[in-house]
């Protein structure tokens, strides 16, 4: 394979130093997609896509504009549903159950696979109202502790030592990074299995994105993380498994991190990393 060039030299000095604390865990498979496509009326965003997500790990997705990221993303909380051209072939399985079974309750699936977007989206409330939200809509406040539940997502989110003597004061007056933390914590108040996270930090600061990383690294010791990103640098340092996709909605490569940024089996995958295209 071709000598990579220095931007991805620079990847895979990331990739050997990071991760290291989960790199020996041998995880089931909590997510599992098999022969997935999505088609947005007659085009279809996903093509054939078969992927096998272990739990308590971070799964990187990445790959060029327009290539069907989002869209798997979406597809695992049925957030297409929401589409009405959109129409899906195959099947995604959630701890084995296909979450496209007539059966499934959408809201209820989303309860256990929460998501954080890619730009900010704190409600217009307050901060403790923000977090404590989901919970209400579950009819969960009147079984837990809401004081307690709110700080202890607070807390998860990295959050609580900034906030905790304002939690009456509007979501809205947080800075941008602080509301993606914001968000995080409603996604985690209501105990979630996964979090999805689509381009989490693309909105943010250099220091914003670092602090919402560092938060990524320890959720994942509770939660199994899978996120988008156009930053390959940002998928070298904080995920241990990375899949690629490519025009067409194609799942051409997905491994351990390391070894996508330094030995890929797919000249493409190769080709996109060093910049020769996307």
């Amino acid at each position: 394979m071709a000598t990579q060039e220095n931007e991805n030299s620079l990847i895979t000095t990331e990739v050997q130093t990071e991760n290291t604390g989960r790199s020996d865990r041998s995880h089931e498979t909590v997510l599992e997609a098999q022969s997935l496509d999505v088609y947005y009326g007659d085009d279809r965003a996903l093509s054939d896509v078969s992927i096998e997500i272990p739990e308590h790990e971070v799964t990187a997705i990445i790959g060029p504009s327009g290539c069907g990221k989002s869209t798997f993303l979406r597809s695992i909380n049925r957030m297409n549903d929401q589409i009405d051209v959109c129409r899906v072939d195959g099947e995604l399985h959630f701890r084995g159950k296909n979450v496209y079974d007539a059966d499934v309750d959408p809201v209820a699936l989303r309860r256990k696979v929460g998501q954080v977007f890619q730009k900010p989206n704190p409600f217009p409330k307050s901060i403790y109202d923000n977090v404590a939200y989901g919970l209400r809509v579950q009819g969960k406040a009147d079984d837990v502790d809401l004081d307690d539940a709110v700080e202890r997502a607070l807390r998860g989110a990295a959050l609580w030592d900034e906030v905790h003597d304002k939690l009456d004061s509007s979501g809205l007056d947080l800075s941008g990074g602080q509301q993606q933390r914001l968000c995080i914590a409603r996604a985690i108040a209501t105990d979630p299995e996964v979090i999805l996270m689509d381009e989490p930090t693309s909105a943010l600061d250099p220091v914003a994105a670092s602090k919402i990383e560092d938060l990524i690294d320890d959720l994942v010791e509770d939660y199994t993380v899978v996120i988008v990103t156009h930053n390959m640098q940002q998928a070298a340092r904080i995920s241990d498994k990375t899949a690629v996709f490519l025009t067409g909605g194609e799942l051409v490569e997905f491994d351990d991190t390391a070894t996508i940024f330094e030995n890929p089996e797919d000249d493409r995958v190769e080709d996109y990393i060093t910049g020769k295209f996307g």
